[in-house]
């Protein structure tokens, strides 16, 4: 972990199309949310519902897209995938984590991107991947 740990309690999501239960654990070590042939050393979360609806949207596979609200069971630090490299600071809340996130609550009755937002991201994203970036660390 960074120099930049952080350890404060505030109400954090996790975007995703998992199928999970209020008491599980959200870890590092399984595939990745984006990625088919990556295993993910880290376990994502935002302090904001905005972020959390694009991890959603984002995820691969075709169940339905869900918000669980998590808890941290240990430090996590800010996500260098969008701190500083996208936007100053940390405007979005994004954090990682090498510590199970525990699911507390699933968030119901969010609104999804309009559906132009959403496909202009997905534009964006796939022409990272074809120039050969590999977007999340």
């Amino acid at each position: 972990m960074s120099h930049d740990v952080k350890f404060s309690l505030g109400t954090y999501f996790h975007g995703t199309k998992a199928d999970l239960k209020i008491g599980d654990f959200l870890q590092p070590g399984y595939s990745s949310n984006y990625e088919d042939d990556r295993v993910a050393q880290y376990v994502y979360f935002t302090g904001t519902l905005d972020a959390a609806i694009w991890g959603a949207e984002l995820a691969k596979g075709d169940t339905k897209e869900r918000i669980y609200i998590v808890e941290p069971t240990g430090e996590f630090e800010d996500d260098p995938n969008v701190t500083d490299k996208k936007f100053k600071g940390n405007p979005t809340k994004s954090y990682r984590t090498r510590y199970p996130l525990k699911i507390v609550a699933e968030a119901v009755n969010w609104k999804r991107h309009d559906p132009e937002v959403l496909q202009a991201m997905l534009d964006n994203l796939a022409k990272i991947k074809e120039a050969g970036i590999r977007a999340i660390e």
